[in-house]
């Protein structure tokens, strides 16, 4: 009899205990993340009070510069565009594009190039391929990024970004017999390149495409 009743007594003070905590930190219904599960992010979609900067864009350019103000019409043809999610695809694009040019995927470049520039970058392919070179390369890794200028052509909705890549990748280039032709699989190349990207904003087609390549 003396267990039940202390058994009574301690199942009391737990739902006392349960009750002052659910008073405390109030009640979840389904699932929510954690704040730590999807961290916030500076350069999500934010509304941007009238008179204000967009941290979008001055994260990377002068509001009032004209790349500024160019990036600003980009987001207001296309809601879903975020210049902070741009620039990092890029990066992810540079990596892609280099390691295809080197390792002779011509399908792959064919989806990230604009017609004239797949042009240039096959023709160098093809012409390794004839002689029968072959290119053995490993991505290091992109040491800078920088946005240097936008531009928005308002009667075609087109946007155009150009960014400055700092990358750095080992390169051989070997004949049919083995031997070295150019470059170094020990030595690590850092080069500089300027690359523009263009798309037409608003569309249902969200892949910007390089458009021009410059040193």
């Amino acid at each position: 009899m003396g267990s039940m009743v202390q058994l009574l007594i301690l199942a009391g003070v737990a739902v006392f205990l349960v009750m002052r905590l659910m008073a405390v930190l109030g009640t979840r219904e389904g699932f929510e993340p954690e704040p730590d599960a999807q961290p916030q992010r500076r350069n999500d979609h934010l509304k941007v009070i009238e008179g204000s900067e967009d941290p979008d864009i001055a994260d990377f350019a002068e509001v009032d510069s004209p790349t500024g103000r160019a990036l600003a019409e980009m987001k207001r043809a296309d809601r879903s565009f975020s210049v902070g999610e741009f620039v990092a695809g890029s990066r992810q694009a540079y990596e892609m594009i280099l390691m295809a040019f080197e390792e002779g995927d011509l399908k792959l470049l064919e989806s990230l190039l604009a017609p004239d520039i797949y042009e240039s970058f096959s023709k160098v392919i093809i012409d390794r391929e004839e002689k029968g070179y072959e290119v053995e390369a490993a991505f290091i890794g992109v040491r800078e990024v920088t946005l240097k200028s936008a531009r928005f052509d308002a009667s075609e909705k087109e946007g155009e970004i150009t960014m400055r890549f700092v990358g750095e990748l080992t390169s051989v280039v070997k004949d049919k017999a083995g031997n070295v032709v150019e470059g170094s699989a020990s030595d690590i190349k850092r080069q500089t390149n300027i690359w523009t990207f263009a798309r037409l904003m608003g569309t249902d087609n969200p892949n910007w495409l390089l458009v021009a390549t410059d040193e």
